[in-house]
């Protein structure tokens, strides 16, 4: 008799559609040993709530997961398993780059500029396939590896495409997935958006035509401490003319963080994990405790690039040398001390500027980079309970704008800061 595939337990019961539940396998694969469902993570689970789900329906974005469910439960191998979590997550990918730039339909009524529907289609997609139980053997490193393979085809990460030739400028601009989703799983992060709004567009300069190429990042350590940053822009960077990661910061301003740390502070990341340690990259006897931004700071705090002000932040904290408590220093760091807390802070977005910068100096590069973080973005006053409103719409395009134009202005200064 054919296998029936288990169900994908409570969560996947809302995400998927009952015919992807009824499917399946091939009868002559139905002889294998089926696996346990491995549980589903912290960040997974939040899936199910409500407003997560009336994202996705609002933007079309609720037939993700079933459809590749789908393509799962038909594979009779894992080569056919490959294809299909590179095809789906490329497609989800692209499908929320064409959204985010007008390209075909919004597949609902949340407004396009939104980053939340790919965040939350992915989780979907992870879910799906962390409890897939096939009908043919596959590994903890197979598996392993298809997630690997979802997670970079799904963000960008394996398709940047930056043109080759003369008289063209090529840029690298990183975001990050939506996060402190307890405190308020509404949130949507303008970095992410920013990514899906810029990714292959061109942008005209003093110096010519220039073109950006996005990815967008997890907010976890693991996947940081497993080489994430570095895998994707090694490729990248040494064809760049300009690279920023950018994430969303403080209130109401623009951050041109001027140095970075090699010091992780211990905020729970999107799985609630917590690390406090040095960031753990290769070669640590090499590793400095401070990298410097080479973006043209001088030149973006003062151009006019929208309605948030920009500043040069050279905030850290450290611990002096020779040892003691940590200390503010508004002016940067002091020789030889030791960092707790880059201008960015000492969470992801000080880290994947660490990481980023120090991959750029281990490479030779003298090319401009470094971070940018955004303004919070905010509902409207009031707003305590819905997913969107005109305010919130209307913070996030400003921002989108507002980062396109720090980038123009940045290319067009032309040299490392």
């Amino acid at each position: 008799m054919p296998r029936t595939p288990a169900r994908l337990d409570v969560l996947a019961v809302a995400l998927l559609a009952s015919a992807a539940l009824g499917l399946t396998a091939s009868p002559l694969a139905s002889a294998a040993p089926v696996p346990a469902a491995a549980p589903l993570t912290v960040e997974e689970q939040r899936l199910e709530r409500a407003v997560p789900q009336e994202i996705l329906r609002r933007s079309g974005f609720d037939s993700v997961t079933p459809g590749f469910v789908r393509a799962l439960e038909g594979a009779t191998s894992y080569g056919q398993a490959e294809r299909a979590v590179a095809r789906h997550g490329s497609a989800l990918w692209e499908r929320a780059v064409d959204r985010a730039q007008g390209r075909g339909t919004a597949g609902g009524d949340l407004s396009r500029d939104d980053d939340r529907p790919l965040y939350w289609a992915r989780l979907g997609m992870t879910a799906g396939l962390r409890q897939w139980q096939p009908a043919f053997d596959v590994t903890e490193a197979q598996r392993a590896r298809l997630m690997d393979r979802l997670e970079r085809s799904s963000r960008g990460q394996d398709s940047m495409d930056l043109p080759t030739g003369k008289g063209v400028k090529r840029i690298v601009m990183t975001g990050f997935d939506p996060f402190t989703l307890d405190r308020d799983i509404r949130i949507s992060n303008p970095s992410g958006a920013t990514a899906l709004a810029l990714d292959g567009t061109w942008i005209h300069t003093s110096q010519g035509p220039a073109r950006i190429e996005t990815a967008v990042f997890p907010v976890r350590w693991q996947d940081f401490a497993d080489g994430m940053v570095e895998r994707t822009l090694a490729r990248q960077l040494p064809k760049a003319d300009l690279f920023t990661t950018v994430s969303q910061g403080r209130v109401g301003r623009v951050d041109i963080e001027r140095f970075n740390g090699a010091w992780r502070g211990g905020f729970p990341d999107n799985d609630t994990v917590s690390r406090t340690e040095t960031v753990p990259v290769a070669d640590p006897a090499s590793q400095p405790q401070w990298t410097l931004t080479s973006l043209p700071y001088e030149a973006i705090t003062a151009a006019d690039t929208g309605r948030f002000p920009v500043y040069d932040n050279t905030s850290v904290t450290e611990i002096p040398a020779g040892g003691g408590a940590p200390i503010v220093r508004p002016d940067g760091p002091t020789p030889g001390s030791a960092a707790r807390a880059g201008g960015g802070g000492n969470y992801l977005s000080n880290e994947i500027a660490y990481r980023a910068t120090l991959l750029r100096d281990r490479l030779g590069l003298n090319v401009p980079g470094g971070h940018v973080h955004t303004p919070v973005l905010q509902f409207a006053a009031g707003n305590t309970t819905g997913i969107t409103d005109p305010e919130f719409v209307r913070n996030r395009l400003d921002i989108i704008s507002q980062t396109r134009e720090i980038i123009r202005v940045a290319t067009e200064s032309g040299e490392a800061g």
